[in-house]
């Protein structure tokens, strides 16, 4: 609906952060929830609960989109033409990967120091990040190319984790992780509109859909890795870097084919 491509980006980076809204005032709420002095009754054993809501809902979020990707209007594609935004498709799950080990790792943190409110603040914190991150991005005119901008983002989405291989203290670690959530939303609307560039008419939603695939998908993996490895706490500090990390690469090593055709960088 909207032909100024600048309304269109900006458009993106709000949609991208205002969706970080959900995940502000949800951790926060079930984190207050789990720290509330408990009730008379007994617990149910532990058979009885449920399988965790982050990876049955992101299962079920993956499986639905790749049903949605397999019906067959969208699945003809001329044997001549490349599938757009292949590279933005392997790099995403990366960034995913980052965000479901950070909710693992904010969990663990909190029974590391007995803070059960710390593993709803965590996640809350990197949300409202990138909830202000997207309005920022928004409001201001780029110079350079979005896929440019895409890997410098990327970089510092990277940067931004690092600080907590140093295993610092709760409230340090929630300040901390705003950072890479401020970059969180200008790495996704930066994708979006990347893909959108290099796909040809009539195909875009086939290619958003891959990406919101790609980022669940990365999130289911993230999530599981980092249940595995709770116990271990530098090493589950260090997976939502590694994750960052990986589609840096990939957007590195595939940096000229995140530009439409006929485009000539500046030099």
């Amino acid at each position: 609906m909207l032909p100024d491509a600048r309304l269109r980006h900006a458009s993106l980076a709000l949609d991208t952060g205002t969706q970080g809204l959900l995940y502000i005032v949800g951790p926060l709420l079930v984190a207050a929830l789990a720290s509330a002095p408990p009730s008379r009754s007994p617990p149910p054993p532990s058979s009885a609960w449920p399988e965790p809501s982050w990876s049955c809902s992101r299962r079920r979020r993956a499986l639905a989109t790749a049903i949605v990707n397999r019906r067959p209007a969208w699945c003809r594609w001329p044997d001549d033409q490349p599938r757009p935004g292949a590279p933005v498709r392997l790099a995403l799950p990366g960034i995913g990967f980052a965000i479901g080990a950070m909710n693992v790792w904010s969990i663990a943190m909190a029974e590391r120091h007995e803070q059960e409110l710390v593993s709803g603040i965590i996640p809350a914190a990197f949300s409202t990040g990138s909830f202000l991150g997207g309005l920022l991005y928004g409001r201001r005119t780029w110079r350079r190319s979005t896929a440019d901008r895409l890997i410098t983002a990327s970089a510092a989405f990277v940067a931004g984790w690092l600080p907590l291989a140093a295993l610092p203290v709760p409230f340090a670690a929630t300040a901390a992780v705003a950072v890479p959530g401020a970059f969180l939303t200008v790495v996704v609307a930066c994708a979006y509109v990347t893909t959108d560039a290099v796909t040809p008419a009539g195909r875009t939603s086939e290619a958003y859909a891959w990406l919101i695939l790609s980022i669940g998908v990365g999130q289911s993996a993230g999530t599981a890795l980092a249940g595995r490895l709770a116990e271990q706490p530098l090493t589950s500090a260090v997976l939502p870097a590694a994750g960052a990390a990986f589609a840096l690469a990939v957007l590195l090593a595939a940096r000229r084919q995140l530009r439409p055709a006929g485009h000539q960088p500046r030099g």
